[in-house]
C-alpha cells in the first residue's frame, strides 16, 4: 500500500509548501538585488540563497526581469498601500501629504532597504528601470496625475515625484551633508510647498 507521501504528484509541491518556497525566493531575490544590484544578481544566485534549485525560480517566476518585477511590487507595495493616504483629502494639501507618505517610507528602515535596492538597480540597469517605471507610473503618478484637474497632470505628477526622488537620492544613497543629517521634518516642511506647486500652481 502506498502512503501519502509516496503518492504524492512528484515534482508539485503541495499548496503550503509551494507558498513558502515562492517567498523565500522573494526574500533570496530582494536581499541579493539590494546588495548587488540588478546586473551582478543572476537566478543561480537567487536560488542558491533561497536554498532551492535554479529551475524553481524559473517555474516560478521565468525570468531574472520577472523575478525583479515581482520583487518591486512586493517592496513597492507600502508605497501603494499609502498612495490612498495622498489621495484622501482635499487637492490643497495633496503636496504635503504626498511628501510626508514619501519620507516616511524613506525613514522606516524596513521599507528603505527594499528602496535601496530598486533605485541603484534602476539607475544602473535599463531593464530595471523599465520595471520600476512601468510600476510607478501605472500604480502611482496616474492616480495622482487623476485628482488634478489641469490638462497637464501628468507632467505636473512627475516633476512632483522627481523633486521628492532627487532629495531622496541625495539624502538617502549618495548621503550628502547636511541633507542626509537634517531633521526629516524640517526638510518635509520646506519641500511640501514646493511639491504642491508642482501640482496645483497656475
Amino acid at each position: 500500500m502506498t502512503d501519502g507521501v509516496t503518492a504524492r504528484k512528484r515534482g508539485r509541491p503541495p499548496r503550503t509548501e509551494s507558498a513558502d518556497t515562492r517567498d523565500r525566493i522573494l526574500a533570496a531575490a530582494r536581499a541579493e538585488f539590494s546588495e548587488r544590484g540588478y546586473e551582478k544578481t543572476s537566478v543561480r544566485g537567487i536560488a542558491k540563497a533561497a536554498g532551492v534549485d535554479s529551475a524553481l525560480v524559473h517555474h516560478y517566476f521565468g525570468t531574472k526581469e520577472q523575478v525583479f518585477e515581482a520583487a518591486v511590487e512586493v517592496a513597492f507595495a507600502p508605497a501603494l498601500i499609502e498612495r490612498d493616504t495622498v489621495l484622501d483629502g482635499p487637492v490643497e494639501d495633496i503636496g504635503e501629504r504626498m511628501t510626508h507618505v514619501i519620507f516616511g517610507l524613506w525613514e522606516n528602515p524596513v521599507t528603505r532597504t527594499p528602496l535601496l535596492a530598486i533605485v541603484r538597480s534602476a539607475v544602473n540597469n535599463e531593464a530595471a528601470a523599465t520595471v520600476f517605471r512601468r510600476l510607478v507610473s501605472t500604480q502611482l503618478l496616474r492616480r495622482i496625475a487623476g485628482e488634478l484637474d489641469a490638462p497637464d497632470a501628468e507632467l505636473r505628477a512627475e516633476l512632483a515625484a522627481a523633486q521628492l526622488v532627487g532629495i531622496a537620492m541625495l539624502r538617502y544613497v549618495i548621503k550628502v551633508e547636511p541633507l542626509a543629517s537634517a531633521d526629516v521634518e524640517q526638510i518635509i516642511a520646506r519641500v511640501a510647498p514646493v511639491v504642491q506647486g508642482h501640482l496645483t500652481n497656475p
